[in-house]
C-alpha cells in the first residue's frame, strides 16, 4: 500500500500548521475526508439536489435515488441481511439514542438490568442513564482489568434473568482495547438478550459483518470513516424494526394520519423522520467506494504495522506512560507525561503541526478508573506514516524540554 499516494487524496495535507507540515493523528476524533467525497458533495449540491422521497420532478428523483443507492452500499458494506436493517441517522450518539428510546421505552421496566461497561463512551451510557431515570431501570458496569480491557468472564457473571440488553463497544477510544464481540453475542444469544454494539471505532478500522457478529443493533460514526459530518447509521436486525416504535414523529415517516389515528411505515421510512441529510449521504458513498477500494483487510495491515511501531517508539520515553495494554488493540496510543497536563502535552504538539486530542474522551469513567482526571491521544488513520510516529516522538520530547524532565 502506497501511503504517500493514499495521503496526497486528501487535500488538507497540503496545508501547513503552524509553518509545519501536518501530522494528523486524531483520527478517533473525525477522520480527514478524501478529495472523492468532498467532490461528491459539491456535484451533488450543483447539478442534482432536492429533497428526497416528496416530489415526483426529475431532480426530486434522481436524489432520492442517489440516497437510497447509498443505503444499497451500506448494506454491502456492513453485509446486512436487508436494505430495510440500515437506518440513517444525524450521528452514532443518534443511532444508540433511538434504540434505548425505543426498545427502552417497549421492553425495560422497574428493576430491569442493563448491562455495559467501564470502557464506554457516553454517547453508549447517557441515554441509558436516562432509561434507568424515567423507568427505575438497573445499569451494571462491566469492569475493566489492569490491561484496560474487559474480559467476557466479567461480562457473563454480571448476566441475571433481569438483563434486558448488553451495550458495548467494538473498540475502546482511550485503551484501544478490541472486545470480543461474536462472544458476547453468542453468550447473549443463550440468554435470548439483545446486544447493542458502539462501532464508532470499530467500523473505521475494522472488517465488520453484521450477519457474522450477530449483534441486534449497531451503530456507526460516517464521519470517523472518512466521511461527512451530520451522518450516522442505524444496522439493527429487522425484527426489532419491525416491533419497535418510531423514534420522532413528522413528515416522511407516516403512512396514513386522521384524526383519530396515525399509521407508519414499515422501516427504514419509519425511523427517518423529517428532511433528512441527503447531500452528506450522498457523499458517504464516495467514503465507502474509498475504502473498498484499498481494501480492509489492507488497511487493518497498514495501521497494524504503525501502531506496533508507535507503541515501541514512545515506550522509549521513560516519562510517558501508555494508558493499557490490551491483548487485541485497534490503532489508539492514550498517554500521559509525568509533571505535564494533557492540554498542555497538546499545545505543545500542536507547535509542531503535530494534532492529538487531550481530555477525557467522552470517557469519564474510565478516566477515574484509571486514576487519572485526563489524557493525551494519537489516533490512526489511513494516512499516517512511521514518520508521523517520529514526528510525534519528536514532539514528546520536546515537551520533556519545556518542562525540564
Amino acid at each position: 500500500m502506497d501511503t504517500k499516494v493514499i495521503k496526497s487524496k486528501f487535500p488538507i495535507f497540503q496545508n501547513k500548521i503552524n509553518g509545519k507540515q501536518l501530522i494528523y493523528l486524531d483520527s478517533a476524533n473525525s477522520s480527514q475526508k478524501p478529495k472523492t467525497v468532498i467532490d461528491r458533495i459539491s456535484k451533488f449540491y450543483s447539478k442534482e439536489f432536492s429533497n428526497i422521497g416528496r416530489s415526483v420532478h426529475s431532480l426530486a428523483v434522481i436524489a432520492t435515488n442517489r440516497f437510497e443507492e447509498t443505503r444499497d452500499l451500506v448494506k454491502k458494506f456492513i453485509n446486512a441481511k436487508s436494505r430495510e436493517e440500515v437506518i440513517f441517522t444525524k450521528n452514532a450518539t443518534e443511532a444508540i439514542n433511538l434504540v434505548a428510546s425505543t426498545y427502552g421505552e417497549k421492553f425495560i421496566n422497574k428493576g430491569d438490568e442493563i448491562l455495559i461497561t467501564e470502557l464506554e463512551h457516553h454517547a453508549n451510557y447517557v441515554p441509558w442513564h436516562f432509561i434507568r431515570q424515567r423507568k427505575g431501570a438497573i445499569i451494571k458496569f462491566a469492569e475493566c482489568n489492569d490491561k484496560g480491557e474487559v474480559d467476557i468472564d466479567e461480562i457473563k457473571k454480571l448476566i441475571t434473568n433481569k438483563t434486558k440488553i448488553i451495550a458495548i463497544t467494538h473498540l475502546s477510544n482511550v485503551t484501544g482495547a478490541i472486545m470480543p464481540v461474536k462472544k458476547i453475542v453468542d453468550l447473549a444469544n443463550e440468554k435470548k438478550i439483545p446486544v447493542l454494539v458502539d462501532g464508532c471505532q470499530g467500523a473505521p478500522h475494522l472488517e465488520i459483518d453484521m450477519q457474522k457478529l450477530g449483534c441486534d443493533f449497531y451503530a456507526i460514526s460516517c464521519h470517523k470513516m472518512y466521511g461527512p459530518t451530520g451522518v450516522g447509521i442505524l444496522y439493527a436486525k429487522k425484527k426489532w424494526l419491525d416491533i419497535l416504535p418510531p423514534y420522532q414523529g413528522g413528515g416522511g415517516m407516516i403512512e396514513e394520519v386522521k384524526k383519530d389515528n396515525i399509521t407508519f411505515p414499515g422501516s427504514p421510512t419509519k425511523f427517518e423522520a423529517g428532511t433528512l441529510q441527503t447531500a452528506e449521504v450522498v457523499g458517504f458513498s464516495e467514503s465507502i467506494k474509498f475504502i473498498e477500494g484499498v481494501g480492509i483487510k489492507n488497511i487493518m495491515q497498514h495501521e497494524r504495522e504503525i501502531l506496533e511501531y508507535g507503541l515501541e517508539e514512545i515506550r522509549k520515553n521513560n516519562s510517558v506512560r501508555i494508558i493499557g495494554d490490551p491483548k487485541n488493540r485497534g490503532s489508539i496510543i492514550s498517554f500521559t507525561i509525568k509533571g505535564i497536563h494533557p492540554h498542555d502535552i497538546a499545545t505543545i504538539l500542536d507547535e509542531d503541526g503535530v494534532a492529538i486530542r487531550a481530555g477525557h474522551h467522552c470517557c469519564q469513567i474510565l478516566h477515574e478508573k484509571l486514576g487519572i482526571a485526563a489524557s493525551a491521544r494519537a489516533s490512526l488513520g489511513i494516512y499516517n506514516t512511521k514518520d508521523d510516529i517520529d514526528a510525534l516522538s519528536s514532539a514528546i520530547k520536546k515537551c520533556n524540554k519545556v518542562f525540564n524532565i
